[in-house]
């Protein structure tokens, strides 16, 4: 079924961001509804698709909007165990392990988190990020682990991407990264955008794109002839935009240590442990971790705050450095 939602912008709305008046024109529609048929291509003014949610209007632009229902879903169930730390009637807290997708995408439409969560309650999920990411209210990477929260319905589901959109949403990661981070504390505030050079990879831009803020402070530093100089970061997110964490260190010069895409390529030390040499190649994911979750439940406006630990083959380097840099 489809419907369509048609007006001329009159004085009132001019020089007002689209998904906002069309959120306000038919209010059975929620702005992150809105947004997401935007994105999808189902907005033209003046006759021309637009995809941004947030393009600006002008008197006596033509606004045409294709409602297109959500489709019924086709995803297959995946029997994975879910590590679930905390659920109610309107949402789950997950404790994601790494080396699984969030949500299908080309090259794996099976088996990833949404899977899981169709094949633990299909019926209780939110159907408003569309038909491949119910329940998806935001995500980590497959190669990173930690906490994420996933909406059972659209209520909850708006009430948490506000949450996201205004800063609110706690969000604390930690990474161990090569090199010694100058200064040892601080906040790295950017532009990030996508790479011109590889579409599946993002970079800092002074001018272009979104922007992106990390609260960053040194926990611990490694570093004497026995091994390579590293350090265990923690970095609260004050946005969240693709890559961010990831981006950021890459940015100052210190990546993540076993991060594929935003590498630094290790070369094997001299004086090196064998023990630590072999954990640090045989690393098969990013050393990060979503450490810390917390934010205002949606329905009591309790807050809920979660922690996680790390995970046994981040840990075993850790305790490998720690011991060797006495």
């Amino acid at each position: 079924m489809k419907n369509f939602i048609n007006f001329i912008i009159k004085e009132d709305d001019i020089n007002k961001r689209v998904d906002t008046i069309l959120a306000n024109h038919d209010k059975s529609l929620s702005r992150t509804r809105v947004k997401n048929l935007i994105l999808d291509s189902k907005l033209k003014i003046n006759e021309k698709i637009i995809k941004d949610p947030s393009a600006k209007t002008k008197l006596n632009d033509k606004i045409d909007l294709e409602i297109v229902e959500p489709k019924k879903q086709s995803l297959k169930p995946y029997n994975f165990k879910l590590n679930i730390i905390y659920e109610d009637e309107d949402l789950i807290v997950i404790d994601k392990s790494s080396g699984i997708s969030m949500h299908p995408g080309p090259g794996n439409y099976d088996n990833t988190i949404v899977n899981a969560l169709i094949n633990y309650n299909s019926k209780n999920l939110s159907n408003i990020s569309g038909e491949l990411r119910p329940g998806i209210v935001h995500r980590i990477d497959k190669d990173t682990s930690g906490l994420i929260v996933v909406a059972k319905n659209n209520l909850t589901h708006e009430k948490l991407s506000l949450q996201f959109s205004e800063h609110t949403i706690t969000r604390v990661y930690q990474t161990l990264v090569w090199g010694k981070f100058r200064p040892q504390r601080g906040i790295i505030e950017s532009y990030i955008t996508r790479s011109s050079k590889n579409r599946q990879m993002m970079e800092v831009s002074s001018s272009k794109g979104k922007k992106a803020i990390t609260h960053y402070e040194t926990l611990e530093v490694f570093e004497n002839d026995k091994v390579p100089t590293f350090s265990f970061i923690q970095c609260k997110l004050e946005t969240g935009r693709t890559h961010q964490i990831r981006v950021h260190m890459s940015y100052k010069g210190n990546n993540i240590l076993g991060d594929k895409k935003y590498k630094k390529k290790f070369k094997k030390f001299k004086n090196i442990d064998e023990d630590l040499n072999n954990k640090i190649l045989n690393l098969d994911r990013q050393f990060l971790h979503a450490k810390q979750l917390g934010f205002d439940h949606p329905r009591t406006g309790e807050r809920l705050e979660f922690s996680s630990n790390i995970p046994n083959e981040l840990d075993d380097i850790l305790k490998k450095l720690r011991k060797l840099s006495k």
